[in-house]
């Protein structure tokens, strides 16, 4: 089992058996909103230390952006093994390339 599925499996004990002083349990108590606003605050924080190179603060980052990510997996049902099966599909795909339109930054 992966350090993500691991993962996954807490926060689904926390939601189903909530314990006094879980963040998670606050979380999912908050409802979806809560959970929507800390994976954009987490996707905010990624690109911030992304921009500012540094790598270690990054990892932490993506860390908390996974971490939030997965309570929201698990608030709409989802699991890592559909996940897993959907990067699959993604990667036997060849050629596909997205073709962008070019934007007038003057406009």
């Amino acid at each position: 089992m992966t350090a993500f599925e691991q993962l996954y499996q807490v926060i689904l004990q926390r939601r189903h058996n909530p314990q006094d002083g879980s963040y998670t349990c606050y979380l999912f108590e908050k409802g979806r909103d809560k959970i929507l606003k800390k994976c954009g605050e987490e996707c905010a924080e990624t690109i911030i230390a992304a921009k500012n190179d540094d790598k270690a603060e990054v990892i932490l980052e993506l860390s908390d952006l996974a971490f939030h990510a997965a309570v929201l997996m698990a608030d709409m049902g989802i699991t890592p093994d559909e996940i897993a099966a959907e990067l699959s599909r993604r990667a036997a795909k060849t050629g596909n390339l997205k073709q962008f339109h070019q934007v007038d930054k003057n406009s």
